[in-house]
């Protein structure tokens, strides 16, 4: 008798990022590490509910309500891109089971320096996993920023503080005042 063959949940599968949210007119780019669980099923940036990604966007620039509703996610991009922002992440693909950053395995990275974004003054780092690639994210020429991860995962730093160190960013490239 042949014992049972291995639980495909017992290998994680390959998953594929989402397409950069930019334009032309893109000053900043917000790069994560990759789309979360829900992120990916919804095909949306940041879509979990606790991620405070958009909490903390809509608090920097409160005179301006962020699209909200069950089919507000272009809306919602359109909304990014008009201050100036891009969003993608540092990999285009991975291996996963969950969310993660920690349960990564053989991260593919995207070309970041293949958007040719004409206005880009600088990249910010969405977390600790996303920074890891700064030094080839440096070679682009422009300011490199380490920001607190807006995933809920990040419990240690709070609300106020991590709209404190975005809003310094975001004021150093005057995308707010």
């Amino acid at each position: 008798m042949n014992p049972p063959a291995a639980s495909a949940t017992a290998t994680s599968q390959m998953l594929t990022g989402l397409a950069p949210v930019v334009s032309p007119g893109t000053v900043l780019l917000v790069l994560g590490s990759f789309p979360g669980v829900r992120s990916l099923e919804l095909q949306q940036y940041y879509a979990h509910p606790q991620n405070q990604f958009w909490k903390i966007l809509q608090a920097v620039w409160p005179e301006v309500p962020l699209p909200s509703g069950v089919d507000s996610y272009a809306q919602r991009c359109r909304w990014l891109l008009d201050r100036g922002l891009g969003v993608w992440d540092v990999y285009a693909s991975c291996e996963r089971e969950g969310s993660l950053d920690s349960a990564i395995r053989a991260p593919v990275a995207n070309d970041i320096a293949g958007l040719h974004l004409p206005k880009l003054a600088a990249i910010a780092h969405n977390g600790g996993e996303s920074f890891k690639h700064a030094r080839h994210t440096r070679t682009l020429g422009v300011p490199v920023y380490q920001l607190p991860s807006t995933s809920p995962a990040n419990a240690s730093w709070s609300f106020e503080r991590k709209l404190a160190a975005w809003r310094e960013v975001l004021a150093a490239h005057k995308l707010v005042v």
